[in-house]
């Protein structure tokens, strides 16, 4: 989980030869792992429940809690980013929002909570690369230390992860991927006691850099990935969030900024 408490005011393209050498350094890698097991992306029932509103972070000084809510969002993500196209695992995203002392509009981020999900095709990217005895490859998205829930702007690191991959691999691992979430149609209001909001959102204008960190990986994965691809990426998701003003929490029950 990456999580921040700092608040703001409201809107706070190979030669041949290359390529085979790319194509050699996954097979080798396949072949290290044969015969073994692919990689098992993480439950996706580690993910809290909507409800859960232990994330909601703290108020800056002198905010009313009476007019703050805590919302937590939770989202089915589908991915496309380079060459690859997925359905994530589900994310839920909790921050704050309300009006500061001096009336401009406030948020404070609170955490975010997500699985990985495999990549079809796993690390060769071919039909046997789903093979039980093959190397998988999975992708888990992070929070990119960027939000704005007023004007749909966030950004996410998507952080590769398999058996022969380093930890350290990301997409966007220096600069995030930033999205300017635009909504599908309007939002519905499908509970009022608790509050619950059903709406769907889109952006297929972002660009996807390059995997960065993966050691000798690197190159032959963001080739099997097509990255960095400055078009034809797409995030889109079907959502709900739910909220809670923050004179409803019991106190205890904010978690720690440290």
């Amino acid at each position: 989980m990456t999580k921040s408490t700092a608040f703001r005011h409201g809107s706070s393209p190979v030669r041949r030869v290359a390529a085979v050498a790319g194509a050699a350094v996954l097979a080798g890698a396949a072949a290290l792992c044969a015969p073994g097991v692919a990689y098992a992306a993480t439950d996706a029932a580690s993910t809290p429940s909507a409800a859960d509103f232990s994330d909601c972070p703290p108020l800056p000084d002198g905010a009313d809690p009476s007019r703050w809510r805590c919302e937590v969002h939770t989202a089915a993500p589908r991915l496309t980013i380079g060459k690859v196209t997925t359905e994530l695992a589900p994310m839920v995203m909790t921050h704050a929002e309300g009006p500061m002392p001096d009336g401009s509009k406030g948020q404070v981020w609170g955490a975010m909570h997500s699985a990985s999900t495999a990549v079809p095709g796993g690390l060769t990217g071919t039909p046997a690369g789903d093979r039980a005895d093959e190397p998988g490859l999975a992708i888990q998205p992070e929070y990119g230390g960027r939000s704005d829930f007023y004007t749909g702007q966030f950004s996410l690191r998507f952080r590769l992860v398999g058996p022969m991959v380093p930890e350290s691999c990301v997409i966007g691992a220096g600069d995030p991927v930033d999205f300017q979430m635009k909504r599908s149609g309007p939002s519905k209001r499908v509970s009022q006691d608790p509050p619950v909001i059903e709406f769907s959102a889109y952006d297929d204008t972002f660009s996807a850099p390059a995997a960065e960190h993966c050691g000798p990986l690197t190159r032959p994965l963001n080739r099997r990935l097509g990255l960095p691809a400055s078009e034809g990426n797409l995030l889109s998701y079907d959502a709900s969030y739910t909220f809670k003003t923050y004179d409803q929490l019991p106190a205890t029950g904010l978690r720690n900024s440290a």
